[in-house]
């Protein structure tokens, strides 16, 4: 979907392609069902979460070449950078997923690094990252990013924070790109790095499980720290924009549970627009895809107007917050 208008020093958004599977797995009929706790089983079903969307034996580097190859027209030739918006796992060790993706997307032109250890929030940090090289220097005219969504080893259901689906996106930041990106911030903290972890290097892939330090440490603690920060940067980049939260017309955030839609309508007092609700039973959550899928939906679908701002949301675990302000 092209969203290429008009030209300018500003950089926004150019082009989304949004690869998702036909496969679509009832939460319950999952593989590793039968082998939840009751706690977890619970959970799956309180989540809000439906069916995942699944693509069977496929490798995140392809798919996210996949998606960058379905932009088609819409990248330039030669893309100035390629970020690579790091999976939950790389497909290889010592090798290099971003180059793969480089290679098979034909972007030889490009220079090409991957945004790792944030988690979700690794969307948001790349497309500010690609505004803020673009605009560093003027020779420099788009950016492509990419990213790809599987679970970690086989099984979906992460308790105690969501259930994983499968996808890939690719997008384009542009000169004279709409949306434009009109402001934005974010922040992380180190002292939740271990919060989760996978033990990989003593098991084989299909034995690899997530480890959770502490449910309550996430449940509380790391909520506690997400609803200061959150709220603080939501009003920072209102105030870098010269808006308040009445001049906000769409609110997206990153697809986990409800209960999460819930928390933050109530501690921001914004709306969270229904496409994500809509995503997160349809499709699960797909890590830092969620946050692309939902605003190219929400674009898509019309209803908003030239100059209109959409607010996007985003934080992970690792704990990585961003929020970032959209012009139509």
């Amino acid at each position: 979907m092209t969203m290429n208008d008009g030209g300018g020093d500003e950089v926004g958004l150019g082009a989304v392609h949004c690869l998702l599977p036909d496969e679509r797995v009832k939460v319950g009929d999952l593989p590793e069902w039968g082998q939840l706790s009751r706690d977890e089983m619970d959970f799956a079903r309180g989540s809000g979460i439906d069916t995942v969307s699944v693509f069977e034996g496929r490798a995140t580097a392809g798919l996210a070449a996949e998606a960058v190859r379905g932009l088609g027209a819409a990248v330039d030739a030669s893309p100035d950078l390629l970020i690579l918006v790091s999976p939950r796992s790389p497909d290889v060790l010592l090798g290099s997923d971003v180059g793969q993706v480089q290679s098979e997307a034909g972007l030889a032109g490009a220079f090409s690094f991957t945004v790792d250890g944030l988690g979700c929030t690794g969307s948001s940090a790349a497309w500010a990252m690609a505004r803020d090289l673009i605009v560093a220097d003027p020779k420099r005219t788009s950016a492509v990013i990419a990213h790809a969504s599987r679970p970690t080893g086989a099984d979906r259901v992460r308790h105690p924070v969501t259930v994983i689906g499968d996808g890939a996106y690719a997008m384009t930041m542009v000169r004279g790109g709409r949306p434009v990106l009109r402001a934005h911030r974010m922040e992380s903290d180190g002292t939740f790095h271990d919060l989760f972890r996978v033990d990989y290097k003593r098991a084989p892939w299909y034995e690899w499980r997530e480890e959770c330090q502490s449910a309550d440490r996430y449940r509380f603690e790391l909520a506690l720290h997400s609803r200061q920060r959150l709220s603080r940067l939501v009003d920072e980049v209102l105030a870098d924009a010269g808006l308040g939260k009445a001049d906000i017309a769409a609110t997206l955030m990153q697809n986990v549970t409800a209960g999460a839609f819930d928390f933050y309508e109530t501690l921001l007092g914004l709306p969270i627009h229904p496409v994500c609700r809509r995503h997160l039973a349809e499709h699960g959550h797909l890590g830092a895809m969620d946050v692309v899928l939902n605003l190219q939906r929400v674009l898509a679908e019309g209803g908003l107007r030239r100059g209109d701002h959409v607010l996007v949301l985003n934080n992970s675990p690792v704990a990585a917050w961003a929020a970032t302000l959209w012009e139509i």
